[in-house]
């Protein structure tokens, strides 16, 4: 990643934090992350456990419909990693790309860096996103019932960047595809990977636990930190503050999930400094449950992989 839009990411999550912290009282928010249930944080980072445990699997099992051998223990490993990743560097998707390098340097037979081994991760990413974007949508259509014209217009236009977002991956992998004459294979792999009837139901299942997890790991962060807004209230809520954190300008969604959060809150008759607070929270936990990558990150075995 070049340096220009590293620096850039970087200042556009800390300027919209320090947004946020002029305009909330910033006291009481670190007062009351400071004090969060010990409770509600372990059962958070058991959740975020469950998590990627779904994710390694769905990643082997996509990996196994395009025809790369890859095991579960490494599969898991790999995808603590590119958590860690993620958390700590600038784009959100860089641990992701990291991990479909490594794979494909691994894989002796599918060495290019448009081969089956990155598309496995292309893919397996998708159908979270997918569903992702569905409950987020679903949930734009549901808030506007409870707040005034102007505010609904502020949740459509926050339901409409997401499926820009989307639209914008599926545009550019297709014309990635057409400039190397790939689209037919993509769609070919895409229908093994997701579309045939039993590959559909396990890529279903997987996604749905997984956004499931999500959205629980954000009702335990609002938990801990005594944010015990009613969860038909609270719920539709969580799925378009986390599709924010698709958008690549900033480092792992920091600031502009919470910017997200506190129009929200807003917009519903909550208080916004909630909103911001429970993201922190929630991020926070993110990072602390992505810490076994560090781990795997400074063991021999992961430099002797991306050495390869």
């Amino acid at each position: 990643m070049r340096r220009p839009y590293v620096v850039l990411r970087v200042a556009v999550s800390i300027g919209l934090l320090a947004v946020l912290a002029w305009w909330l009282d910033l006291g009481t928010v670190m007062s009351r992350l400071a004090q969060m249930r010990p409770g509600w944080v372990l059962l958070a980072v058991a959740i975020s456990v469950v998590q990627t445990a779904v994710l390694a699997w769905r990643w082997r099992f996509t990996a196994g419909c395009l025809g790369v051998d890859l095991s579960y223990r490494l599969a898991w490993r790999e995808y603590y990693l590119s958590i860690f990743l993620n958390q700590v560097l600038p784009g959100g998707v860089v641990g992701d790309v990291s991990r479909a390098w490594r794979q494909a340097r691994a894989q002796t037979r599918l060495r290019e860096p448009t081969g089956p081994a990155v598309r496995a991760v292309i893919f397996e990413r998708l159908s979270a996103q997918a569903v992702m974007t569905t409950v987020a949508v679903a949930s734009l259509l549901v808030l506007p019932v409870t707040v005034n014209l102007g505010s609904g217009l502020v949740l459509f236009g926050s339901g409409a960047v997401a499926v820009l977002i989307l639209v914008a991956i599926v545009v550019w992998t297709r014309r990635q595809a057409s400039a190397q004459s790939l689209w037919g294979q993509l769609l070919a792999d895409l229908d093994a990977a997701h579309l045939r009837a039993p590959v559909f139901t396990a890529q279903l299942v997987s996604a749905a636990v997984v956004v499931g997890t999500y959205l629980a790991a954000y009702v335990m962060a609002a938990r801990a930190v005594g944010v015990d807004t009613p969860l038909p209230v609270f719920l539709p809520l969580v799925a378009p503050v986390l599709m924010t954190m698709l958008i690549p300008v900033t480092v792992a969604g920091w600031g502009l999930r919470e910017g997200t959060a506190a129009v929200l809150w807003g917009v519903v008759g909550l208080t916004a400094a909630d909103g911001v607070l429970v993201s922190v929270a929630y991020g926070l936990l993110v990072l602390f449950g992505s810490l076994p990558g560090a781990v795997f990150l400074m063991s021999p075995g992961t430099t002797r992989r991306l050495s390869v």
